[in-house]
């Protein structure tokens, strides 16, 4: 090779290096010009559950001491640090806002337990990420009823500041749902039945627990598992999330640690977002889906409890055929049934959707002939309809049955959201509250429409576009509780059986 090309090489060398150092100085400049943090952004609790804690931290007393202190540290560090341009009624850490979750008639950012006098059985509830216990407070309340001791366990790092979320793992979350189902366990006794319920990221911490039973660990074996729009693999751009995270610790690039920096007016889920809870969901998805196949490998799969999910077929977080692909056609046949929402194919609302979701819905089904579980698909019955019929494959039987259910697409409304599958109409926050009925003090947030200009509000526009109820929430709840109730004594039923059954004993 002469000098000269290798100058020339050296020169376009230098030349790409420079090239990429502007580059990312420039997104640096670009993520760090964004708006300042709070102190509820800078806050440092370090009064919160870990897998460090785990020896000294041995059952929910000690969890809950521990979480007493840690909502103490939360007053002090952010609560009475608040700058006099954030006291404002929307600001859910200004004491006494109307956002403020301690005015609530309960902190539904807080772990909570409702024990019958003689529990049936007994459900873990597992949120989801940025979330709190809040999200399935209302099954967790149906259950109850039922006589189920329900557990709505806060998963470290949730429920106090965005700020709870810069540092902890998935392995801190999943030492704590192990507490939890040992405490649940342990109050019901062995002979009565253990339920995981989780929402989003809380779906991917129950299957971790149930693939760290089969592995051998001592834990109780749940019965089944009920996943509500289960965020069981993300993008794999995800795995770039953690070195933006690592330029965050260079001083004067703490923005770096975040995804998004928003006002926090939701008194039970974080608005904002770090880099590093991204990274944890990466690593805990990428876990699951490996050792999901070491079990299938060596044929150990036959174990796996029941599961009943349900999840909207545009879900925006995880498509349905990555579920179907990673969880579902891993299942043995024990009667695990899994729920798809389609969007409105109402003649009207049709015209507005996308060409491919229809394409979507199509390949779950597609994949349903091939794989061991039952698919329901919730769709209009016609074109010119908003009246919904279930669609159902089960599993050994040739060909879909249709059957007409009481429900219908409330107008103006055109698919199921991922934040919205767990929470009822009638949610005080989330729910679809009608004009005159207030009933709260607290602004209800999923009910508020609003049309005028663009970045009028101090809330994002975008926030209000996103569906935060489930009109079909009751009959959702139905099935929930056939398959609870019902699945032990029928042996293990399809869910078809378990809702005849239950219509018998009415």
């Amino acid at each position: 090779m002469t000098q000269a090309i290798k100058h020339l090489l050296s020169a376009l060398g230098y030349g790409l290096l420079g090239s990429i150092v502007v580059l990312v100085g420039i997104y640096a400049y670009l993520l760090n010009s964004r708006p300042a943090l709070k102190v509820w952004h800078q806050a440092e609790l370090d009064a919160e559950f870990s897998l460090a804690r785990a020896s000294e931290v041995q059952d929910l007393d000690d969890y809950l001491r521990l979480e007493n202190q840690l909502f103490e540290q939360l007053d002090e560090s952010v609560y009475q640090r608040i700058a006099a341009e954030d006291r404002n009624d929307i600001n859910r850490y200004f004491p006494g806002s109307r956002m403020d979750p301690r005015t609530f008639p309960r902190n539904w950012n807080r772990t909570f337990v409702l024990v019958p006098e003689n529990p049936r059985g007994g459900v873990l509830l597992l949120h989801g990420l940025s979330d709190s216990p809040y999200s399935l407070r209302a099954l967790g309340e149906h259950l109850f009823k039922q006589g189920f001791l329900v557990l709505g366990l806060r998963i470290p790092g949730h429920g106090t500041a965005p700020s709870g979320l810069l540092d902890v793992t998935w392995q801190d979350w999943s030492a704590a749902v192990d507490l939890a189902a040992r405490n649940v366990s342990a109050v019901i006794g062995p002979q009565r039945p253990l339920y995981l319920f989780g929402y989003s990221n809380g779906a991917a911490l129950a299957v971790e627990y149930v693939l760290s039973v089969l592995e051998g660990e001592d834990l109780p074996s749940p019965e089944g598992l009920v996943l509500l729009s289960p965020a069981i693999g993300v993008s794999k751009v995800a795995a770039l999330a953690i070195w933006q995270s690592r330029l965050s610790w260079l001083t004067g690039l703490e923005k770096l640690a975040w995804n998004s920096i928003e006002p926090e007016f939701d008194p039970f889920k974080y608005n904002s977002f770090t880099v590093n809870a991204g990274d944890q969901i990466f690593q805990l998805t990428g876990s699951i889906n490996n050792r999901l196949q070491a079990l299938q490998d060596r044929d150990a799969m036959a174990a796996f409890p029941r599961v009943l999910a349900f999840i909207s077929a545009v879900d925006a977080t995880i498509p349905p055929a990555t579920l179907i692909d990673v969880l579902f056609s891993r299942l043995p046949e024990n009667g695990s049934e899994l729920v798809l929402f389609d969007a409105n194919h109402n003649e009207e609302s049709a015209l507005l959707l996308k060409a491919g979701l229809v394409r979507q819905v199509r390949d779950a089904l597609d994949r349903a002939h091939l794989s061991p579980f039952g698919l329901t698909v919730i769709k209009n019955a016609e074109t010119e309809t908003r009246q919904l019929i279930a669609r159902r494959w089960v599993v050994g039987h040739d060909g879909f049955v249709d059957t007409p259910i009481e429900i219908s697409w409330p107008v103006g409304v055109i698919a199921l959201s991922h934040l919205s599958i767990p929470f009822p109409p009638d949610d005080p926050l989330y729910g679809d509250i009608p004009a005159g009925d207030k009933r709260s003090r607290w602004i209800d947030i999923g009910s508020v429409a609003i049309k005028g200009e663009r970045n009028l509000l101090q809330i994002p526009d975008n926030y209000f576009v996103r569906l935060r109820y489930n009109p079909f929430f009751s009959w959702l709840q139905q099935q929930i509780v056939a398959f609870v109730e019902l699945g032990n004594e029928a042996g293990n039923p399809s869910l078809d059986t378990a809702q005849h059954q239950q219509q018998e004993t009415r």
